[in-house]
């Protein structure tokens, strides 16, 4: 084994606390952990690793040893990076969610990569927030505050949470008119991030809550689109995501005095310092793009 991958073993194995947990971060299997970790005590001469009642933790060399395994290979990515930033190449891997990536951020990759044929891009579609780190990606698309001061925020747009209904629900029953009223309705709830028996008013969603009695309750977006446009109740949706259907009149906004504030969309990497030339255009180019979208401006 390459000995400058023993140190990048023997750090995980440290970050990680878990020689398990490192063979599966590092994508390696548990015996050639194992392995790494004896054949660079026994180079180093001393016991670098030890187990206390959690976790695997440094002895006072291996602290030593880590610290400046740290500083190698971190010279060792910037080499890397000095070598290869000449040319826009290799592997590029993007999040966003779902609907979003599939709508607005698709179309933009596929736009950079005629632009770019050696590049490559992986996009994972994923409501949740993914880890960039943990996950190994270089870029997200976040709809949200981004609750995570390490990362790098850039602003492109924004959506808000807005009520609609069709019309043809609305012919068969009265209009609300205030919040209260919502839970003598048809509800068509998501259940992916919100309390499913609940929807919360006020600048902040922490003013007046509704309870519900949903008729249906979906975990993605498309079925909660189905089901409103075809009448069945009344659904809570991101601006994005009814943007078409309001133009096209197949949806009605309904409340909107009692939507809360909007939410940012925005372009999050780990670290803009230490970037690389391949993640920084996209990242510009993504940030164009995507400010030029009416979907995610006020409506």
């Amino acid at each position: 084994m390459d000995r400058l991958d023993e140190l990048e073993i023997f750090v995980a194995v440290l970050h990680y606390g878990s020689l398990a947990e490192a063979a599966r971060r590092t994508r390696r299997s548990a015996p050639a952990i194992t392995r790494a970790i004896a054949s660079l005590e026994q180079r180093f001469g001393a016991r670098l690793v030890e187990r206390t009642t959690r976790r695997l933790a440094a002895t006072e060399a291996g602290a030593r040893l880590a610290e400046r395994a740290q500083v190698l290979l971190g010279h060792y990515q910037e080499a890397l990076l000095d070598t290869t930033e000449t040319q826009l190449s290799g592997l590029l891997r993007v999040t966003a969610p779902v609907q979003f990536g599939r709508k607005h951020v698709a179309p933009l990759v596929m736009e950079f990569l005629r632009l770019h044929p050696d590049m490559q891009i992986e996009m994972v579609l994923n409501d949740r927030n993914l880890e960039l780190i943990d996950e190994g990606l270089d870029l997200a698309v976040r709809i949200g505050h981004l609750e995570d001061s390490g990362k790098v925020a850039r602003k492109v747009g924004e959506v808000t949470r807005m009520l609609v209904a069709s019309p043809a629900y609305l012919q068969q029953h009265s209009c609300p008119q205030q919040p209260a009223e919502l839970a003598q309705h048809q509800t068509i709830v998501g259940t992916l991030k919100s309390p499913r028996n609940e929807w919360r008013f006020g600048p902040n969603e922490d003013g007046l809550r509704v309870k519900l009695s949903p008729r249906l309750l979906f975990n993605e977006v498309e079925s909660q689109l189905l089901a409103v446009r075809n009448g069945h109740g009344i659904a809570r949706l991101l601006s994005y995501q009814v943007a078409d259907d309001l133009v096209a009149g197949t949806l009605v906004r309904l409340l909107p005095d009692a939507e809360p504030l909007p939410m940012p969309v925005q372009l999050v990497v780990q670290n803009i310092q230490r970037i690389p030339k391949k993640v920084r255009t996209f990242w510009d180019f993504a940030a164009e793009r995507l400010g030029q979208l009416s979907q995610i401006h006020p409506v």
